[in-house]
């Protein structure tokens, strides 16, 4: 009789200890201190989402609309929170979560998700593809799948030296954001200026501000710096919203002239991959697959 209670006691402690263990982590804002393997987590950032998912990492909240196609199962099996900017707290504490991620959009929220629960700002913003890769170890390092991380690392490293290679010596690239009619350019401090560093692709207007949202250009502007290759990317596309798209947008007399348009090289990328989960491991693959092809003609 005694013996079968200081077992069962002996269990009940290592459970206890095993719910309670914790490692300490880099966020957005600093150092954190984390469970292992939270069982029930809620996220409300997209590019984690993304990341998680090719985790495999089960996630049982997150916002309704994801807006990304590939993670369309993964918002059918979790439970609705609201939205990135609108969280519907009730549900929250109903999910009663052991852990919560924000960032990106979702990032000044983090305060509120603390007092329902250890709440972690994952931002991606300054170094997209520093910070994913970061972001991807640590998510290795809490949920304990860290060879899963390492491979896909390992995935992310080949893509990329294959897209470098398909860009080497190929020209100029310019890119360029659509909103409807009005059109913004991004140089290598902008928020997708990304690519121009990862894949050591030449700006065609080195001239371009440094503002992370991108500087309003003209279509005068387009033709004047004359791009070998010009890269778009689609917000209406992207959120989902009605008006005039990218093609459209570009379809007209000045960018004709361009060598980009003459030689068939401007290449749309899937504007939700890029502009809502940029960061996560899968929307960085499948941009820079995006651009291979692209550069490969195909």
């Amino acid at each position: 009789m005694f013996r079968s209670l200081a077992c069962g006691a002996a269990l009940l402690f290592a459970v206890s200890a095993s719910a309670a263990e914790t490692v300490s982590v880099e966020t957005y804002r600093g150092e954190a201190v984390v469970p292992v393997k939270p069982q029930t987590l809620a996220v409300f950032d997209i590019a984690a989402i993304d990341t998680l998912s090719a985790l495999g990492v089960e996630i049982a909240g997150a916002p309704e609309n994801l807006f990304v196609d590939y993670l369309g199962p993964v918002a059918d099996a979790a439970e609705d929170l609201g939205t990135l900017f609108e969280p519907d707290f009730e549900a929250i504490h109903a999910l009663q979560p052991d852990l919560i991620i924000v960032g990106g959009r979702s990032s000044d929220q983090v305060e509120p998700m603390a007092k329902l629960a250890p709440a972690i700002d994952m931002t991606i913003w300054e170094d997209v593809v520093g910070q994913g890769l970061d972001r991807l170890a640590t998510y290795g390092k809490i949920f304990n799948v860290e060879d899963k991380a390492t491979a896909l690392r390992a995935s992310f490293d080949t893509q990329l030296s294959e897209t470098r290679a398909a860009v080497a010596d190929k020209g100029t690239g310019l890119i360029v954001l659509t909103n409807g009619p009005k059109i913004s350019a991004y140089g290598k401090a902008g928020r997708f200026g990304w690519l121009h560093e990862a894949i050591d692709l030449p700006e065609a207007a080195s001239e371009i501000s440094d503002s992370t949202h991108g500087e309003s250009i003209s279509f005068e502007f387009i033709q004047t710096v004359n791009p070998d290759w010009l890269i778009v990317i689609d917000r209406l596309a992207a959120i989902g919203q009605p008006g005039d798209d990218a093609r459209a947008t570009l379809d007209n007399r000045l960018i004709h002239e361009t060598t980009a348009w003459k030689q068939d090289q401007v290449i749309y990328l899937n504007a939700s991959d890029i502009y809502i989960s940029g960061g996560g491991i899968q929307s960085m693959m499948r941009t820079l697959a995006d651009i291979e092809a692209g550069f490969k003609g195909n």
